[in-house]
C-alpha cells in the first residue's frame, strides 16, 4: 500500500480513537428464531431497526466511517454481533470459530464482507480450536488477553497465538449461569484508555486482577445490580470516550467521575440477545 492510500484495517489497541467500523443490520425474518438462539425475549423488528439506525448514526457523529454488511446470514439473529467473528490483527482479519454451534456459519460470511471492503483475511481457525471475539481483549500493541469458558477453548488461544504472534495471557472464566449462557471475558472487563477499565471486580479472574494491578491500571467497578444489564460493557470510542446502552445510571456516574466522557444509545431491543455495545460493532481501524 503506498503512502497516498488510506489506511483500511488497523487495530492496535482498543482504545484509540474509532476511525472506521463494520456493523451488521438486523434482519427482520430472521428475529423469528430468538427462542432457539436464547434471546431473553422476543424482539420487535420494527423498533430493534430504528435502535440500529440510531447506533449507527451516533457513532458516525462520532467520527467513524460506518460500514454495514450487505450478506445476510439466513435464520440466525445473533449475526448482529459482529465482535464475536473475526479479530482484526496487524496483518488483517483472523476468523474465529464460535463456540456457539449455532453460530459457525458467520466468520466465513463477515469473512467475505471483508474482504469486499478492503480488509484481507490473516488466517482462520480450525477445528478443534474455537474463539469467540467476546473473549478476547487486545490490552496493547503485544498483549491480547483470552478468556477460556464454555465459548473459548485452549486450542483456539494457542491458534491464536500461532496466527498473530502476539503474546497471549489466558484466563479461565467463572461457569456463573452454565453452559447455555453467554459469558465473556469482555462481559467482566472492558478497556477505557492505557491506565483505565470499567469491570465487575467480584467475578474477575485473580490472575487477570492481579495483572491489572502490576500494570497500574484503574478500575471503574460496575455495581452488583448493574452487572446482568451490561454495565461492564463499554465501547471505548477514543480514550476515555466510551459509549454504553442506556438502563445503567449508577455505572454512568461512576465512568464520568472517572473523567469518562459517557455517550448512551438505547438497546433494549438491541440487547435482548445479551449484547451491547462491543458486541455490536466490529471496530476496523483505530488509529
Amino acid at each position: 500500500m503506498s503512502g497516498a492510500e488510506p489506511r483500511l484495517h488497523a487495530c492496535l489497541s482498543m482504545t484509540a480513537p474509532l476511525r472506521r467500523v463494520l456493523l451488521r443490520p438486523p434482519s427482520a425474518g430472521d428475529l423469528r428464531l430468538w427462542r432457539e438462539y436464547g434471546w431473553r425475549a422476543e424482539p420487535d423488528p420494527a423498533r430493534i431497526a430504528r435502535e440500529h439506525a440510531a447506533l449507527c448514526e451516533l457513532l458516525a457523529g462520532a467520527g467513524a466511517e460506518i460500514v454495514l454488511a450487505e450478506t445476510a446470514i439466513e435464520g440466525d439473529p445473533d449475526a448482529i454481533y459482529v465482535y464475536d467473528q473475526a479479530l482484526i490483527a496487524d496483518e488483517g482479519a483472523v476468523l474465529l470459530r464460535p463456540g456457539k454451534t449455532a453460530r459457525r456459519r458467520e466468520p466465513e460470511a463477515l469473512g467475505a464482507e471483508l474482504e469486499r471492503i478492503g480488509v484481507p483475511i490473516a488466517g482462520r481457525l480450525e477445528g478443534p480450536a474455537l474463539a469467540e471475539g467476546g473473549d478476547v481483549i487486545r490490552l496493547d500493541e503485544r498483549t491480547l488477553l483470552v478468556g477460556l469458558g464454555y465459548r473459548t477453548n485452549q486450542a483456539g488461544a494457542d491458534a491464536l497465538a500461532e496466527l498473530t504472534g502476539l503474546d497471549i495471557q489466558t484466563f479461565d472464566l467463572p461457569h456463573w449461569h452454565g453452559e447455555s449462557e453467554v459469558m465473556h471475558l469482555l462481559s467482566l472487563l472492558s478497556p477505557l484508555a492505557d491506565d483505565l477499565v470499567v469491570a465487575y471486580p467480584p467475578l474477575l479472574p485473580t490472575r487477570l486482577a492481579q495483572l491489572l494491578a502490576a500494570r497500574n491500571m484503574e478500575i471503574v467497578p460496575v455495581p452488583d445490580e448493574e452487572f446482568e444489564s451490561m454495565g461492564g460493557n463499554v465501547l471505548a470510542l477514543a480514550p476515555r470516550v466510551g459509549l454504553v446502552v442506556d438502563g445503567n445510571p449508577e455505572t454512568r456516574r461512576r465512568l464520568e467521575r472517572a473523567g469518562v466522557e459517557v455517550l448512551v444509545y438505547g438497546g433494549e431491543e438491541l440487547s435482548k440477545g445479551d449484547g451491547g455495545p462491543t458486541c455490536l460493532t466490529c471496530p476496523l481501524l483505530r488509529e
